[in-house]
């Protein structure tokens, strides 16, 4: 692994800031249809039943609820305070796990099970260790010491008693929402938040024996500058956390209302932008810790970073993980799931949803099955996501193609990249250099079949490269 401060070229940087997905999926979202519907999802899961070796699970539960508005948030959430509404939600939720879970074999175990949001939190600790009880008693949950079971957690709406009940009742992983602790920035996003509040919950985190602490942080909101983000990177660092994310802030107002909430000159300038995000990077690889890829870093004692060594790691709608050959189950308002060679989502509205479910229905809004070429093209970009690389043989024998053939226009593509050093064309590999490791978005670009030929705007809809 090269020295962090190589990942950073900001000519490059600048020159290549632009939309383009995330490649949490390939196929992207705007690819699914509403043509794929609860037959299909059905149909899909029972077909992976009888795989020869069938696959472990992973399953997401989505948690929409917010008690207040983060202005820069993009997420498919809801703004309330009414426990109540947390209670009916949980009500149909059960009702989906009952369904849901009908249509895969017992013996398919589960080996991650993560709570996502929203804020997961917006739920008491009893509530949450309840979720976790009632997907139990429907799927086949792996035993406590190998069962991968992380929540998603707002420092300020959550007390150390409580992260005590989360642990005991499975829970070994937390990620903490923190962004930025210059006062400023959280007046300027509406979200305030100490760093005592914030420490509190990373220490009790450890004490009650969880493995690993994400920490999430963003550049590029307002206010924010190179003091005050330096200052967040020292107590953040301070605290050590196993995992560190650093989003860089999508101002899309267009898309997201909350954003409209934020002063457009408030913003850091594409210089200053640059500046924070080369901080983080320099403060990073001080502090001893490895690029995972896109906006992750971690410990070498991690086990994102065990997993990249060993080839393991994996990229989904979870953000990267350790668990590859799992088809992904998901469940409550707008979560996806990616089971055999088709990706489903449920509605994003709530009350299409707990219509549905009402109805005792499946609530499959839209997705779809997979060719052979997405799963081809699937497996390129999951490789140099996670990897930095790709192995053209490899893909060849699994895929019985002639590389240099099938993907004649991507290689095509890839000439600009390389003529800047991003990406390394050799007989039997493709490499991002040092250079290009902060750009993996673009050079996946390349592979992307839907990108060259979209005219309906849909490249409009995903936010910045950098």
């Amino acid at each position: 692994m090269a020295a962090l401060t190589s990942l950073f070229d900001p000519d490059l940087l600048r020159r290549y800031d632009k939309p383009g997905p995330r490649y949490t999926s390939y196929p992207t979202a705007p690819q699914f249809s509403p043509q794929f519907g609860e037959a299909e999802f059905r149909q899909a899961a029972s077909e992976t039943n009888d795989d020869p070796i069938p696959r472990p699970l992973s399953v997401y539960v989505h948690v929409p609820f917010c008690r207040s508005p983060c202005f820069y948030c993009g997420c498919n959430r809801i703004i309330t305070r009414e426990k109540a509404r947390g209670d009916a939600y949980l009500t149909r939720l059960y009702r989906e796990v009952a369904m849901v879970s009908q249509l895969f074999d017992r013996d398919r175990e589960v080996h991650q099970l993560h709570l996502g949001g929203g804020t997961p939190n917006f739920l008491d600790a009893e509530q949450i260790a309840e979720v976790v009880d009632v997907t139990r008693r429907h799927f086949n949950l792996a035993r406590a010491d190998q069962l991968d079971c992380s929540i998603e957690l707002d420092p300020r709406f959550i007390n150390p008693d409580a992260v005590a009940v989360l642990a005991r009742s499975g829970f070994n992983r937390a990620s903490l929402g923190v962004q930025d602790f210059d006062p400023l920035v959280q007046q300027a996003v509406n979200r305030i938040q100490s760093v005592e509040e914030t420490l509190a919950i990373i220490d009790a985190c450890r004490a009650h024996g969880m493995r690993s602490v994400n920490v999430d942080l963003i550049y590029g909101l307002p206010k924010q500058n190179l003091a005050g983000f330096s200052r967040t990177l020292d107590i953040t660092l301070r605290a050590r956390p196993d995992r560190l994310a650093i989003y860089s802030y999508a101002h899309m107002p267009n898309l997201f209302r909350p954003q409209q909430r934020i002063h457009a000159e408030d913003l850091p300038s594409p210089e200053q932008k640059l500046e924070l995000l080369h901080c983080a990077i320099e403060r990073l690889g001080e502090a001893g810790y490895v690029y995972i890829g896109m906006d992750h870093f971690a410990l070498p004692s991690d086990d994102l970073a065990i997993a990249q060594v060993n080839g393991g790691l994996h990229r989904n709608f979870m953000g990267y993980t350790t668990h590859a050959e799992s088809d992904l189950v998901g469940l409550g308002v707008s979560a996806i799931s990616h089971v055999g060679a088709s990706f489903s989502q449920n509605p994003r509205d709530i009350d299409n949803w707990e219509e549905w479910i009402d109805s005792g229905r499946l609530p499959v809004w839209r997705g779809m099955r997979m060719d052979e070429d997405d799963v081809l093209r699937a497996d390129v970009i999951q490789q140099l996501m996670c990897h930095g690389s790709i192995d053209r043989e490899r893909i060849e024998r699994r895929h019985l193609i002639d590389f240099n053939q099938y993907f004649a226009e991507a290689l095509v593509r890839l000439l600009p990249l390389q003529a800047d050093g991003l990406v390394e064309v050799g007989p039997r590999t493709i490499v991002a250099t040092s250079r290009g490791r902060m750009l993996l978005r673009i050079i996946a670009m390349a592979f992307d079949r839907y990108l060259p030929t979209a005219n309906d705007g849909a490249a409009t809809r995903f936010s910045r490269t950098v």
